[in-house]
């Protein structure tokens, strides 16, 4: 009897455990439609049923029901109540279900969908309801593209364009007019030589979505024009959530190739750092001896021997076989509910690691200028620079999130650390001009071992609250410190010339002595900014005011440390730069032979290479979005911007010396103005207005003198204005530049996550900023204002499914946008007057021209096939951008222009197992092969000469990944 009992208590407990097993989750954000935000408190509820539930603060919502599949029912006073049926809900399982309710002015409304039609409207509803002209990417979008990073899966946004794989420009525009935040507020750049983040250092792991912004706010900061690209990191998840995830990649042009280029470094460049090996190895302020007696008739010292032996000997680099490109990806993240008001805990940590290795075996760099005679249209170079690099970059990256919430509030805490770490070895073969008129060229061969350390290093603090259940004020605050550092340690140049006897000697008086560079950059940012938002009624209708301020300061110090050495017997044998260091040649007292360092006609350390700057950006703004009838929407706001700009520093001859020397201190307002008329439910007539500007960098509004050491291009800063040999003026101290931005656009939002628009946009630029050669070298270039500019462009695009052909095609969908964009820039005297004076017989000079960095079209199209009932998706995406002006040339000089890169990319995705915890993709970039090429454009030349080449190849890559 005792034995009946036990076994009918263990029977009950097991179909006990049994029921629990099979419940499962429903959850998701609900949002307010009218103003596109999180809409706390509303009611969620089973059909049927009592059960039921409200969304907290952030409009977050969960049930736990048993399985099955159901219809939910969502309300809020004074908006329409939308029921959602076929929800599937599965045994231990989350199912996302994110709902958009829209205000209704009559008693009652009750929309029905189902939940797979409200899925796939869920991003163009938010798109159709947003104050501004906005397009973006969600987590689920950028798996379609198979995207490892931002900057790959953002060019199917609209409008949108990549330069160089990394760079993301909006409407075509240069990467000045395009800015790039991070979870809505400003960090460094890792890039000295850009005004924008480079996108490829964003893995999606980390992303939860990805907007961009094409007009301006009140709220949003002053200086873009293109668009805002705001990169949104992950919260924390509804459920448990653990997942890993390992790929290689495989480009036939770079992998597995016995001569790949590569040198000695560091045990730890493998996680993308440098482990000490090459630290700067003399004090910058450390005298150099000379193999001479000094003045007092005293030899040289051991001393001189001993510094030229702290410096590592490999110069030339090795041959090795490449390896193929790998990456790995681990993230976590859970909530859990404190206490007993219903306050959750979440986190979110993530890391990942890439290592990519890029052989060129044939870059080619060229610089090149026109002849004195202008009966001779061809352009020579002054130098062509062709060999082999081989580069290897590892990104390591680390996310690490907190999140609580409770009714009123939510406090948000993330750290992201991002580590980069690149090295490069080449060879090159160099026809280098001695009169710098494309004549009397010299053979040079150079030897560079480079490497470059990045990192950057964010905290982000905010809060969002509440101000009282019923009072319909929202505070939100956010602090965030942002660190970053770019080291470019111990760059080794070594150029030799060949002599027509074939021998390779050192010459400085025709390229330079071998050189040994260190560049060090250190920057941090802090950022602070609240706002204040108000839900109102206004002429009885909904309407909702803000206001706000916040405060930027960035510091950058940056400095480079430069060594040359030379040789007694100035011939290499064979060339083999390794032997200049090794201890047998090296130069003693005793012998008063060998390598050595020098400090003829050359400073170690130079101080006008060297400056601190400080940037301070305090703003306020104050809008107003509000109903002028039950058709139309204003959004109206006034934004103010005090930017203030310091340097310190001196110049190159150091008899001017900076402290902390005010460059720019201007006081501005920015208004904005944004209509949207509803023709219907469905359709909406856009127009918007706004004031933005863009300004120079640090390097731009600098003296520094930055030198690429195999293009041999020197950048110079123009913070003070360029003067040539007899003082005259030649460009004047960069200023900021003033846009006036107007935009129309008609949007018609279909069913099933279908669309079209047409939009277009006029851009009065003044005083844009653009990047131009110096009149008469083909090697340094600056930045300047040449003139006043226009931009006008048009837009289309479509979301289309095959449904209308057959139901079996429902699946498959076809996404288009286009653009075409005009620019004219009026010249300038100065830069019109140098074109006629270079101008070739028979060419008219025009005083307009196209805008620098502007392409004239865009287009991305793309085929996508989703069926989450297998876990398959697949991909066919194609991208180009038009021919664009590159680099300003100056009569002298042609014009740059990047030629288009006609992209093909492809993806495929498989989940697996019963649970579909697991999927492989595979990808193919690049199938048509192309390659990234910029030329000269001069006046009927017979032939286009090369400023930039590199032969890109076509990848395969395979990745697989397990979620539990």
């Amino acid at each position: 009897m005792e034995k009946n009992k036990i076994l009918l208590t263990l029977s009950l407990l097991f179909v006990t455990l049994l029921g629990y097993a099979q419940t499962g989750k429903v959850a998701g954000t609900i949002i307010d439609g009218e103003f596109v935000d999180p809409m706390p408190f509303a009611n969620v509820i089973i059909k049927n049923t009592t059960k039921g539930t409200t969304s907290d603060f952030d409009g977050k919502y969960e049930l736990e029901l048993e399985a099955g599949t159901y219809t939910l029912i969502f309300s809020f006073v004074g908006y329409e109540t939308k029921e959602i049926s076929d929800v599937v809900i599965k045994a231990n399982d989350v199912t996302v279900l994110d709902v958009t309710l829209t205000t209704n002015s009559l008693d009652e409304v009750v929309i029905t969908t189902s939940v797979k039609r409200n899925t796939e409207n869920a991003v163009l509803n938010m798109q159709r309801k947003s104050a501004v002209v906005m397009d973006g990417l969600s987590a689920q979008s950028i798996k379609k593209t198979g995207a490892s990073n931002i900057a790959s899966a953002v060019k199917s946004v609209p409008g949108v364009s990549v330069q160089g794989g990394k760079y993301v420009y909006v409407r075509g525009l240069g990467d000045r007019y395009t800015k790039s935040i991070l979870n809505g507020v400003d960090i460094p750049g890792l890039d000295p030589d850009r005004n924008t983040i480079p996108m490829d250092i964003f893995p999606t792991n980390i992303i939860d979505n990805v907007i961009v912004l094409k007009s301006a706010n009140a709220d949003q900061p002053a200086d873009f024009t293109g668009g805002i690209v705001d990169v949104i990191t992950k919260d924390f998840p509804t459920k448990a959530e653990y997942s890993i995830s390992a790929g290689f990649g495989y480009n036939p042009n770079m992998h597995f190739k016995d001569n790949f280029l590569t040198y000695e470094g560091g045990d730890t460049d493998f996680w993308g750092y440098d482990d000490g090996t090459r630290n700067l190895p003399i004090n910058r302020y450390q005298p150099i001896p000379t193999t001479s007696p000094d003045a007092n008739g005293r030899p040289p010292r051991l001393l001189l021997t001993s510094l030229t032996n702290r410096f590592q000997e490999q110069l030339k680099a090795d041959k090795a076989t490449s390896a193929p490109n790998f990456n790995l990806g681990l993230t976590a993240g859970n909530q859990y509910e404190v206490g007993k008001n219903g306050n959750k805990l979440g986190y979110l940590a993530s890391a990942s690691y890439k290592n990519n290795t890029t052989f060129y075996e044939d870059r080619i760099d060229g610089a090149a200028i026109k002849d004195a005679d202008k009966s001779v249209y061809q352009p020579r170079y002054s130098l062509y620079s062709k060999g082999s690099e081989g580069i290897n970059e590892v990104l390591v990256n680390t996310l690490v999130g907190l999140t609580f919430k409770t009714d009123l509030s939510k406090y948000r805490f993330t750290a992201l650390h991002i580590q980069n770490g690149e090295s490069s070895a080449g060879f090159f073969d160099q026809d280098l001009s001695q009169d710098n008129t494309g004549g009397a060229y010299e053979d040079v061969v150079k030897d560079a071992l480079l490497y470059t350390e990045r990192s950057i290093t964010n905290f982000n603090l905010s809060g969002s609250h509440k101000l009282g259940a019923n009072s319909g004020w929202d505070f939100d605050w956010t602090l965030s410190p942002s660190f970053s550092k770019v080291e470019d340690k111990d760059h080794r140049i070594t150029p030799l010339v060949v002599t027509q006897e074939n021998q390779y000697i050192i010459d400085p008086s025709t390229t330079t002595n071998p050189t040994r560079l260190w560049r060090n950059l250190l920057e941090e940012s802090w950022v602070f900014k609240a706002d204040f938002d108000k839900k109102y009624e206004l002429f009885n209708r909904p309407a909702k005011f803000q206001v706000g301020g916040n405060y930027v300061y960035k510091f950058r110090d940056f400095s480079i440390d430069e060594f040359f050495m030379t040789a007694t017997n100035n011939i290499v044998p064979n060339g083999n730069t390794n032997l200049l260091l090794m201890d047998e040649n090296l130069w003693t007292p005793e012998s008063g032979e060998g390598t050595h360092l020098v400090t003829t006609g050359n400073q170690t350390f130079k101080p006008s290479n060297a400056y601190e700057s400080e940037q301070m950006v305090y703003s306020t703004y104050i809008s107003n979005e509000f109903n002028v009838s039950e058709s139309l929407k204003a959004i109206v706001g006034l934004r103010t911007e005090l930017y203030q700009l310091f340097y310190t520093g001196e110049n190159a001859q150091g008899d001017e010396v900076y402290n902390r020397q005010s460059t720019i201190d201007n006081y501005d307002l920015f208004p904005s103005a944004n209509l949207i008329y509803a023709l219907n439910d469905n359709s909406n007539l856009r127009g918007s207005y706004s004031r933005t500007t863009a300004r120079p960098s640090f390097k731009e509004a600098s003296r520094a003198q930055i030198f690429d050491p195999i293009t041999n291009r020197t950048f110079i800063g123009n913070g003070f204005g360029i003067y040539d040999a007899n003082g005259d003026i030649i460009f004047d101290a960069v200023k900021p530049t003033y846009i006036n931005n107007f935009d129309l656009r008609y949007e018609l939002f279909r069913d099933k996550g279908q669309m079209i628009a047409f939009s277009g946009f006029y851009k009065g630029f003044k005083d844009p900023l653009e990047v131009t050669f110096f009149p008469t070298s083909a090697e340094q270039l600056t930045i300047a204002n040449l003139g006043d500019a226009t931009v006008v462009g048009a837009e289309v695009e479509l979301r289309q499914n095959f449904g209308f052909l057959t139901n079996n095609l429902e699946k498959l969908r076809l996404n288009v946008n286009a653009s075409y964009i005009y620019s004219e820039l009026s010249m300038s005297d100065s830069e019109y007057d140098r074109r006629v004076l270079a101008a070739r017989d028979g060419e008219t000079i025009d005083r307009k021209r196209e805008l620098q960095g502007q392409s004239p079209y865009l287009i991305n199209a793309g085929f996508d096939y989703d069926n989450d009932d297998m876990g398959l998706q697949a991909g066919l995406f194609y991208n180009v951008q038009g021919e664009s002006l590159e680099v300003v040339g100056t009569g002298q000089i042609p014009d740059v222009y990047t030629k288009p890169f006609h992209s093909l990319n492809f993806t495929f995705s498989k989940k697996l197992g019963e649970n579909k915890k697991s999927s492989i993709d595979l990808k193919i970039n690049n199938i048509l092969g192309d390659e990234r090429e910029s030329l000269y454009d001069s006046y009927k030349a017979s032939q286009e000469l090369i400023y930039t080449q590199r032969k890109v190849g076509t990848e395969f890559s395979i990745g697989y990944s397990y979620s539990f």
